[in-house]
């Protein structure tokens, strides 16, 4: 009886043992594993600012309205003055994705149109940030816009100086020389005085040209386009674009005058444009 018990207990050692063995494998197998997952693991890239975008209808104040379309001053029906303020919404399939609006008001001067237009964009590479993908769609925007390199504020300044200097130097004392007789007697192509004054009427001053714009969002430009529309007034459109983290924003401005020749004020509408833009801007951040 002693001899088998002794067998008994020879066995469970060796068992015992056995067992010990397998499980410090196991455990050493799990731990190398572990490792390498930690070695070949991507972090993904940080989500944009925004995940949500305003209501961009409601986004233009009713006194902004004014200032960017005076006609809706000249509405008389509170109902029709109501809906121009309204403006209409741009058709979007996810509105955390994109928004716009749009508004049109004529009055006894001109048609006025503006339109504003917010873009969220998502990354959907985990290497690429949000904020990286909306500055590669801005640039490719401004590209597309030929935006030139802008000079700083200072040259800007003194190039218009300079031009101001050389039209005060010239001898007949005139502001240009197309104030002289010969320039002011010469036939357009039509075989008539041009309505506008002078072919340099409709020509932006070089300090209001296309450019890059600072101390808006994070980056941002201004385009300024005159178009003639066969026999009718010259139209100007003044395009602000700027971005702010993750999302892009798009202004349209437009102006057309209802009398043939008269030119929309290049300086006046890049303005508004820019103080909406500000304010958009702002809203944004806050």
């Amino acid at each position: 009886m002693q001899r088998k018990a002794y067998v008994t207990g020879t066995a469970a050692l060796l068992a015992a043992l056995l067992a010990g063995c397998t499980s410090g494998s196991s455990g050493g197998d799990d731990t190398s594993d572990k490792n390498a997952d930690t070695g070949t693991s991507t972090v993904a890239a940080q989500p944009g600012k925004y995940r949500t975008l305003p209501e961009a209808c409601g986004a233009v104040s009713h006194d902004t309205l004014d200032s960017l379309l005076p006609g809706i001053a000249q509405i008389t029906d509170q109902e029709q003055r109501d809906k121009a303020y309204a403006g209409d919404a741009t058709l979007t399939y996810d509105t955390d994705r994109r928004v716009g609006c749009h508004w049109k008001v004529e009055s006894s001067d001109a048609t006025d149109r503006l339109s504003v237009d917010f873009e969220r964009v998502v990354s959907y590479e985990n290497a690429i940030s949000d904020d990286t993908e909306a500055q590669t769609i801005y640039t490719q925007m401004e590209a597309a816009a030929d935006i030139p390199e802008s000079a700083s504020p200072t040259a800007s300044a003194t190039a218009t100086a300079s031009e101001s200097d050389s039209a005060s130097d010239s001898p007949s004392g005139s502001p240009s020389s197309s104030a002289s007789p010969s320039a002011s007697a010469t036939p357009t192509a039509s075989g008539s005085g041009s309505a506008s004054g002078s072919p340099s009427a409709s020509t932006t001053p070089a300090a209001l040209q296309p450019r890059t714009l600072a101390d808006l969002g994070d980056e941002a430009y201004l385009d300024d386009q005159l178009s003639a529309s066969g026999s009718t007034a010259e139209q100007r459109t003044v395009t602000v674009v700027f971005r702010t983290s993750n999302v892009v924003v798009t202004i349209e401005y437009e102006e057309q005058p209802m009398a043939t020749g008269t030119v929309p004020d290049s300086k006046e509408m890049q303005d508004r444009a820019q103080n909406l833009a500000a304010q958009l801007a702002e809203a944004l951040n806050g």
